[in-house]
């Protein structure tokens, strides 16, 4: 009995550390296909109805509204760098979908969170939603609020 229990238990957690691989691996060639600006294997990695949220207030973009604005810069070979510093990864009960948040660096302007989710279907992992922000540190929080409302009442 205690050989079954224990059996059971590493297959669980094998299949969980698995799973977290594939998740992984999406988002890791996301960030690689959007770095070589390769925007029919970086689309791919999204369902039909995802959306992506942008660091500006203005940018939630349905798949297709991202990929009219991004294969522009990807046509001219232009895509965006992060490189994953961290991440952490969960799932539900019925391991189908899976929501992360993950650090990123950018060389040109420092840390990065995104965040977002993934479904499994068909055995296949895809991006229902990724969302890009800039962390600001809360002592500088007051001082850019502040900014950024004025540069919004001036737009």
């Amino acid at each position: 009995m205690y050989i079954y229990i224990f059996s059971l238990i590493l297959f669980i957690h094998s299949y969980q550390n698995n799973e977290k691989k594939l998740v992984s691996n999406v988002l890791d060639n996301l960030h690689k296909y959007a770095s070589q600006a390769n925007g029919e294997l970086y689309f791919d990695l999204f369902n039909d109805d995802a959306i992506f949220f942008g660091t500006d207030a203005t940018e939630r973009w349905s798949k297709s509204d991202f990929k009219n604005y991004a294969q522009q810069r990807f046509d001219k070979g232009d895509g965006w760098t992060y490189y994953p510093i961290s991440r952490n990864i969960y799932f539900n009960r019925n391991k189908n979908t899976a929501w992360f948040d993950e650090e990123l660096k950018n060389e040109k302007y420092g840390v990065f969170r995104g965040t977002g989710v993934l479904t499994k279907e068909n055995n296949v992992w895809k991006i229902n939603q990724y969302n890009l922000l800039l962390p600001i540190p809360n002592d500088l929080l007051i001082k850019y609020s502040k900014e950024i409302k004025i540069f919004l009442d001036n737009d």
